[in-house]
């Protein structure tokens, strides 16, 4: 007995098997991941390592050219990238997309393991940290006070919200990006002469005197005390009274050669809100967690936060990359709710029956949801190609379901019963049902198989169609026949609907039979207008422009600016005013938030929120146009806005860049950028 006989003759166990394929389906979608698109990124690692006090030539030659040459033998690497600044160098090791992240981090610990012994001591170990995508943070918080000091914004926050927020379903981590309270010790230059003093004795003093070391219990017959030695210095008075050493009987403290206070632990790092200081909040996401669920969370909690807050002190999103996600999720979803009604209309069109609709009308919710348990057996993720192949597959999951009703159908129009009509017609077409899966599931399977980041964004679109379509022919040899069996039966009276439709179709039917026979009848003109065809398709498609993926409106605007090497942080904030100030003049931009120190102090990067797509006339590339002018024109340092990258989280910057390298001098490699960028101003396009 075949599979669409025993579903006919045992009804309950073929509705028992469409409705356990809904029920692993939707479980499955509840815990699949939410992206905007597939993760392409390739691995990346990056190995950061401090020398105080050394510049920058120092730095690339005793730190940054050993572990570079340590490193250039790893397998898989496509290409290392490295700046050496004052007092730290870092370097990027990214890798061919077919490399494991792990395994490449592992490798790269190796390596640099071996190259410590080549280094300085006096050199801090290097850290080596695997960059994930998903590490990004998703959103930003901004903490703000017209009473409070920065410090004391930022140690509110550390203490009492970054735990709150952490507890959200989701939430990998909550970073607040400011300095923690810290003892802040100015040395006098001319003080520590006039003692004979370096500031090396004043670091040996902090270090012999500030320590906390155990002191044992106290015991006695019946309770035993730990004791507690207060030997750790807390407070700026206790700094002040640090003795460094004697002369001439005098006792020379810290005090006497140098101002304390608590502040900051580092000045490196600035970020604004609006114009306001601000102290921000970074929210990142577990790999596997809903990022629209974890913005939802931190905006839920927010309104509890504020009340918890100090009089003056306010906390506002200022950045948040899920409102574009979730707008592109919706309006795939809208997409998907059309083309299943448009299907629909056209089957119910054709085959001029409700009860005929219903067969074809199964199979489009089991197969789509049967389809979320293939994405989460190959470990995908709910994005906008996931949801295209969807959309793409409605149209094919009904074939199967259409052939075994049309075939069944016709057995009933020769007279026989439903039941009968179901077995003969489904015996017939099982095979070719079969055969015709397994020929559409595979015509999308060697995408999968395609190589680079093309291959990896499309193999979940690929993969997803082909589940799809999968799933549906089991529908066809399950639920249809089984249908069919109970919802057809022979029309001895048409419907007036019936008889419009059989006539149009009738007439659509003779038009293409006079349109086949006008063809047959000129055929070198035919072959004629199929080649002119095809070489035009060909002109057109050299023609046109070709790019990976669209730059999309995603309501965001990025704007980035580097100053010269040694700038310092207020430097920065002074042309970062400038960046504000060409965001606040926009109309459409809602918020904006600038992070002076990002990556380098000499950087600063400025995130532009746009009001909503309906309530503005221009989209992000136009407004960018506009920024790019104002932004190149900011004297002292190199800013410019751009947009979000379409595909991952990782590549923020400009379109097109150069590496220009040489074996010469500097002035060698000055002389060869400044003819390169001569030679590209004349081509300013």
């Amino acid at each position: 007995m075949t599979l669409p006989q025993l579903s006919i003759r045992r009804p309950v166990l073929a509705t028992v098997i469409n409705l356990v394929v809904l029920l692993v389906g939707l479980i499955c979608y509840e815990r699949l991941s939410v992206r905007l698109v597939p993760k392409v990124d390739a691995p990346i690692v990056t190995v950061n390592t401090n020398y105080p006090g050394a510049n920058a030539q120092v730095i690339e030659s005793q730190i940054t050219t050993p572990i570079e040459e340590t490193l250039a033998g790893i397998e898989g690497i496509d290409y290392i990238q490295s700046i050496s600044r004052a007092e730290s160098s870092q370097i990027t090791v990214r890798f061919r997309l077919d490399r494991e992240p792990e395994a490449a981090a592992a490798d790269v610990r190796d390596r640099v393991a071996q190259a410590r012994g080549f280094l300085p001591q006096e050199v801090r170990e290097p850290v080596v940290q695997k960059q994930e995508a998903d590490a990004q943070p998703i959103m930003y918080l901004a903490f703000s006070s017209d009473r409070h000091s920065q410090m004391e914004v930022a140690d509110f926050a550390d203490r009492l919200v970054k735990d709150r927020i952490q507890t959200i379903s989701g939430v990998a981590s909550a970073n607040v990006f400011a300095g923690r309270p810290a003892m802040r010790i100015w040395l006098d230059a001319a003080r520590l002469a006039a003692y004979a003093l370096t500031p090396g004795d004043v670091e040996g003093a902090l270090r012999r005197q500030n320590i906390e070391v155990p002191a044992g219990r106290v015991e006695s017959t019946q309770r035993e005390f730990t004791v507690l030695s207060e030997t750790d210095l807390r407070t700026p008075e206790a700094f002040r009274n640090v003795v460094l050493a004697e002369r001439n009987g005098y006792l020379v403290r810290l005090g006497d050669v140098a101002r304390v206070e608590v502040g900051p632990s580092s000045d490196r790092f600035l970020a604004r809100f609006k114009g306001e200081t601000a102290v921000p909040l970074g929210v990142v996401k577990t790999a596997t967690a809903n990022p629209l669920d974890v913005a939802r969370g931190v905006r839920e909690l927010l309104p509890r936060i504020t009340e918890t807050l100090p009089p003056g002190m306010q906390v506002r999103v200022a950045f948040d990359s899920t409102i574009f996600i979730d707008a592109s999720i919706q309006e795939v979803y809208w997409t998907l709710a059309e083309a299943t009604a448009l299907v629909v209309l056209v089957i119910f069109v054709f085959l001029r029956s409700l009860r005929a609709t219903l067969v074809p009308l199964v199979t489009i919710p089991v197969s789509l949801i049967g389809a979320f348990a293939v994405m989460f057996a190959l470990g995908f993720s709910i994005n906008t190609l996931t949801l295209l192949a969807m959309v793409l597959a409605i149209g094919l999951v009904v074939d199967d379901a259409i052939v075994m009703l049309e075939n069944i159908h016709r057995h009933i129009e020769m007279g026989k019963t439903p039941l009968q009509a179901a077995l003969d017609g489904s015996r017939e077409i099982a095979f070719a049902v079969v055969a015709m899966t397994i020929t559409l599931a595979a015509v999308y399977v060697p995408i999968s198989f395609s190589t680079g980041q093309t291959g990896k964004l499309f193999v979940e679109f690929a993969l997803t169609l082909a589940g799809a379509v999968l799933v549906s022919g089991l529908v066809a040899l399950t639920a249809s026949p089984m249908m069919c069996s109970r919802l057809l039966k022979a029309n001895t009276h048409e419907s007036r609907f019936h008889e419009i439709g059989e006539r149009a179709l009738n007439r659509l039917t003779d038009g293409y039979s006079q349109a086949l026979r006008w063809s047959l009848g000129r055929k070198p003109l035919v072959l004629v207008a199929a080649l002119a065809s095809g070489l035009a398709t060909a002109w057109l498609f050299v023609s046109l422009p070709s790019e990976l993926a669209p730059q999309e409106d995603q309501g965001t605007i990025i704007g980035f600016a580097s100053g010269p090497e040694g700038a310092t942080v207020d430097f920065m904030s002074r042309y970062a005013r400038q960046m504000e100030t060409a965001l606040a003049g926009v109309p459409e931009v809602e918020r904006y938030f600038v992070i002076i120190g990002f990556g380098s102090v000499n950087s600063a990067i400025a995130f532009a929120g746009m009001k909503p797509w309906d309530e503005r006339g221009r989209d992000t590339k136009e407004i960018q146009g506009q920024l790019f002018g104002q932004f190149m024109q900011i004297p002292g340092v190199r800013a410019f806005p751009t947009l979000p990258p379409p595909l991952g989280n990782r590549g923020f910057g400009q379109p097109l860049q150069f590496v220009v390298q040489t074996t010469g001098s500097w002035a060698d490699l000055q002389r060869t950028v400044d003819a390169l960028l001569a030679k590209m101003r004349e081509n300013p396009g």
